[in-house]
């Protein structure tokens, strides 16, 4: 059952509180047998049921015995029997909260007959509707009359909700669902297909204070609508598509609404979660960087090895790269801890081998690339190359014309070129193209 708005004027405190304490003299005592509750496990498991004191109640927690509930007042917390503890001398096990019905609460334990709207829709539309007690309201259509509890509470108890549904079975279940939860003195339904008939004007003619359709055409009853409605009424629309609202919108315009408005609200809910945040200082830094202590052999066997593997990665000689690309994969090669390259200054790049290198290969000569790793081998083996020495070997396997180093720059008689970087690694130093 829901319970009826009470309403209550700004009289002071010492009014407010003799209206309280006559409500609570009037309040039911408690939960009767054939009263509806909100069965309520957590915000995403709750049910109506109706109390019935020879029967009983199962979920995962366990079984309820609903003869105990009778009495209890809403919002009870009240225990299955099974599992530890006692109550009323029965073995307690999960636990449940029994709870007023509300449209809030309705809204989401209702036998859906069709989609419905939700809290965030619902509020919104109530909202814009400007919808008080006495006020009165046309709806089509009721659907799982969702928006018809909520309805129901904002106009009543002296307002009226006059609700069409072009279904007659969802008519039927809409209207006695509407009278077990209390309703059935303030929401009217009826069986009425208003897209092909509109609203009864004869019935209805300037008394309405809000309409509200969810239609699938409800550009076709804007001009019904107007003809039910007060002067400055308020006119409320739901439709999923744009292709919707456009239409609606343009019958509403030239029928004579103004204030013309097209809303829409998203919910989003925040979580909140306790995290554990980790302050990396200086202190810390260290610590993490210095050796196990000594009552931690494997620790610290670990940690000699893992220096023995960085050691041997830092004295590893650089890979003879080539010419080219392998070059650059021999200068990838070199340990993280190697000086930054070094600029050689203008000279011919590393030459990519060519015809005339394939040419020269047949005939037992060196290419010139061979020729460039040849020197640059050379200068790592004596230890301290100049830059002179790197250049020349950059240069070395170009030809006089420079026919075969347009991409890459010639040799001295081809003219252009890059500039030459060199790192030095393990004594020795490598040429590389820019």
């Amino acid at each position: 059952m829901i319970p009826s708005l009470r309403i209550a004027s700004a009289a002071g405190s010492a009014a407010a509180g003799e209206m309280q304490a006559e409500a609570q003299r009037t309040s039911p005592a408690g939960i009767a047998n054939g009263d509806m509750v909100i069965a309520y496990e957590n915000p995403m498991a709750m049910k109506a049921v109706v109390v019935d004191e020879k029967g009983r109640f199962d979920n995962r927690f366990g079984s309820f015995t609903m003869k105990d509930w009778v009495g209890l007042p809403f919002g009870s917390k009240v225990f299955a029997r099974g599992g530890q503890g006692k109550q009323s001398g029965a073995s307690r096990g999960g636990w449940l909260l029994l709870l007023a019905a509300t449209p809030e609460l309705w809204t989401l334990v209702l036998r859906h007959r069709t989609q419905i709207l939700y809290i965030a829709d619902i509020s919104l539309v109530c909202l814009n509707l400007e919808l008080r007690p006495g006020s009165v309201v046309l709806e089509s259509g009721t659907g799982s009359a969702s928006l018809t509890h909520s309805l129901g509470r904002c106009v009543a108890p002296t307002g009226r909700v006059h609700t069409y549904e072009f279904h007659l079975g969802r008519s039927e279940d809409a209207r006695k669902e509407l009278e077990a939860n209390g309703l059935g003195g303030v929401a009217s339904v009826t069986h009425r297909d208003i897209m092909e008939n509109g609203f009864p004007v004869e019935e209805h003619r300037g008394r309405a204070d809000a309409v509200f359709l969810d239609l699938p055409g409800p550009w076709k009853v804007v001009a019904n609508a107007a003809e039910c409605l007060k002067p400055n009424g308020r006119f409320c629309s739901f439709s999923p598509c744009i292709e919707q609202i456009q239409k609606t919108a343009e019958a509403l315009s030239s029928t004579g609404f103004t204030d013309i408005e097209t809303v829409e609200i998203l919910l989003r809910e925040y979580e909140v979660r306790g995290e554990r945040t980790l302050m990396v200082t200086d202190e810390l830094l260290q610590r993490s960087l210095a050796p196990p202590p000594r009552n931690q052999p494997k620790q610290q066997e670990q940690w000699r090895k893992a220096g023995r593997q960085q050691q041997q990665q830092q004295q590893q000689p650089l890979a003879d790269g080539g010419g080219g690309e392998d070059a650059a994969i021999g200068d990838a090669a070199a340990p993280a801890n190697a000086p930054a390259l070094e600029v050689a200054g203008d000279a011919p790049a590393l030459e990519v081998a060519g015809a005339d290198d394939a040419a020269d290969a047949a005939a037992g000569a060196p290419s010139g690339n061979a020729a460039s790793n040849e020197a640059i081998g050379a200068d790592m083996a004596e230890g301290e190359p100049s830059a002179e020495k790197a250049s020349a070997a950059a240069g070395s396997g170009g030809t006089g014309d420079g026919s075969d180093n347009e991409d890459s720059g010639g040799g001295e008689g081809g003219g252009g070129g890059h500039d030459v970087k060199r790192q030095k690694v393990g004594g020795g130093a490598a040429a590389v193209a820019a």
